[in-house]
This record gives structure tokens, sequence and C-alpha cells, in this order.
């Protein structure tokens, strides 16, 4: 921001800033019947189909660090995290709300960038901007998003369908964004006192991007639903890929088996785990934000669902009774933690 023009927020006022950064946004999507500018959205979702919502709020200092994150990229990583949500119900995302709390550091000039990013993922994921609310912050940037949708009633997975036998299924590569992050915050560290900072990031310019600017997997819920694919339970990949899973055990009362060898991790993923010491495995099973679908079919539907080419299978859900594992080459099984790697113990 240091060459732009430092606009104050007080200078604007809250209807004023507002006016200023939603000036962009129109109306795209049928079921928008009214948006910013009244007291609150009018939505209105076909026939047959009933409404998705769901929110998500990032906290400077918690959730994301602005030394190194663009305010470009956060507007559009925080769509995605809303829109992601939506997706692992099999909807289609439609409108989103946006809530600022605002602290005096940062000028108008800033949330325009932030509201660029925005209006990028908007256009790219067809959604509509329908309203929200500025507040003062004493705690640095605050950003939340209201994600809403729609999903014909009897197409709406939830995590609670999983059955004995379904294959589990997983999107993309998994443990890059958090790999992202660990670079980033390791070259902030080796140049916070530098007077001219050069970053060594060539190489790694994937797992940048897959930490700064997770894309949602719309494509991979169109494909299911061109091949006429309705998962049996779904949820999106931001809390890692062993806590999510035992959210689906949760909800459906099943256990479940996946395996190390099926486990996708990118290339530049295992190479910076090897450069910083770790194991990229438990960045694929614990480092969350990856923004990928994990869900379950029928081993029936196994040929179609491998036919997308988008989709791993990775294990298979077992009776409650047996627990949540992953099993090695060796065939010696870990079981499934939330958090921190997980406890070895022997195989039955």
């Amino acid at each position: 921001m240091e060459n732009k023009k430092r606009t104050e927020i007080a200078e604007l006022g809250e209807f004023g800033l507002i006016d200023r950064l939603t000036r962009a946004f129109g109306k795209g999507n049928p079921s928008t019947v009214a948006g910013v500018g009244d007291d609150a959205a009018v939505i209105a979702p076909a026939e047959g189909e009933v409404v998705l919502c769901s929110t998500d709020t990032l906290y400077e200092g918690v959730d994301f660090d602005l030394t190194y994150f663009p305010l470009k990229h956060l507007g559009y990583k925080a769509v995605t995290a809303g829109v992601s949500d939506i997706l692992a119900m099999n909807g289609t995302p439609e409108q989103i709300v946006v809530s600022l709390g605002l602290s005096s550091k940062l000028p108008v000039e800033a949330l325009d960038d932030l509201y660029e990013g925005i209006a990028f993922a908007c256009r790219e994921q067809r959604l509509d901007l329908v309203g929200g609310d500025t507040k003062a912050s004493m705690t640095g940037l605050v950003l939340g998003i209201t994600a809403v949708g729609a999903a014909a009633r009897d197409r709406v997975v939830y995590r609670s369908g999983a059955r004995k036998h379904d294959l589990i299924c997983i999107t993309g590569n998994l443990g890059a964004a958090y790999m992202g992050l660990r670079l980033l915050e390791r070259e902030k560290r080796v140049l916070g006192d530098a007077e001219n900072p050069e970053p060594q990031f060539a190489g790694y310019e994937y797992l940048l991007e897959k930490y700064l600017k997770p894309r949602p997997r719309t494509d991979v819920v169109e494909a299911l639903a061109e091949e006429g694919i309705v998962p049996t339970s779904m949820i999106d990949l931001s809390d890692g890929l062993s806590g999510d899973l035992l959210q689906i055990c949760k909800a459906s009362k099943c256990g479940a088996r996946i395996y190390l060898d099926r486990i996708p991790i990118a290339r530049q993923t295992s190479a910076l785990a090897e450069e910083m010491h770790t194991d990229p495995v438990i960045a694929a099973l614990n480092g969350g934000e990856d923004y990928e679908l994990l869900f379950t079919v029928p081993l029936a539907v196994r040929e179609r669902v491998m036919r997308l080419g988008l989709v791993d299978v990775i294990g298979h859900i077992t009776d409650e009774a047996s627990g949540a594992f992953l099993v090695t080459p060796d065939g010696s099984e870990i079981r499934l933690r939330a958090q921190g790697f997980p406890e070895k113990e022997a195989a039955n």
C-alpha cells in the first residue's frame, strides 16, 4: 500500500464505505430477488430446492498474517471457505454476505484490494454479493463470509449417510496448503530483520497458491451430478484428513480404513517436508485448509467415480466397533486422531 493514496475509513463513514466496496457487484442468479441496499437480502429458491447456509470467520493473527497474505488473495480465500461448505452438501453456491471488523491501521485502499479478491471469486463462482456489515475492531481485521446456496431436496448430502463397505474418496492432493503456510512462516522468521527481504520461494509456487488462493472444487460436484452420482456422505477438507474423516465416522456411526499408499501428496509437499525435516503424511492428515472434498460412495459406483479422473479412492467404511485407522503398506494400523500424529497400534 506504500505507493497508493491513503484514505482513512473515517473519511467515508460506514455507508460511504459500503457503497464504495459494493458498487461493482450486481445480480446474476435467479434466486437473488434483492441484495445490497435493504435491511435483508431476499432469496427465493426454485420449487423443490432447499436453501443451504454456512458461515466462516477469519481473524487476523489467528487465521491469517497480513505480513505475507495479500489482501486480494485473502478475499478470494474467504469466499472459497464459504463456497466449499455449500459444495460439501452437494449444493450450488449462489450468494454471499460479507461482514468486516475493521481496525484503523487499514486504509480504504487496502479494503479495495480485499474486495477485488472477493469480486474475482464471485465472478468465477457465479455468486451474488447480497449484503454485509462493517464494525470497528480493536484486534485487527476480521472477515466473515456467509455463503448461501441451493440444492434439490432429495440430493442434499450430509455427513451422516456413510454405510459399511462404502468407498472413501478424496479430490486433489493433501497437505500442500499446510506446507505453504510453513514456508511463509519460515521466510518471515528468517527475513524478519532484513532491510530488503528476498524470500526464497522458488520451486514451491504450487504450495503458496494452495495456501493463499485455494480453489473450491465446484468442478467435482458438477462432474458427480453429470454422472448421476450422489455421495452417501461428504465434508470439505478444512481441518485435515484425519479430523474430517472422523467427523463423518461420528455422524454416520461407522469406522473407516484408509491406506497410506493411496493418499495423494504433491511432489512439492514432499520436497519441502523433507527440507524441513518433517513427515508429509502429518501435513496430509492434520494440516487442514486444503478445501478439497472428502466423500463416500457405494462400492457399486467405483468404476463411474474413477472415470471422472478427479478423484482418488483411499479406503472404505467399516462398522463402528472397528474404529478408524490408517493402514500402512506392511499392514500395520494407526488409529486416526483429530489432532497430532496418530498413535500406532497393532493390526487387528
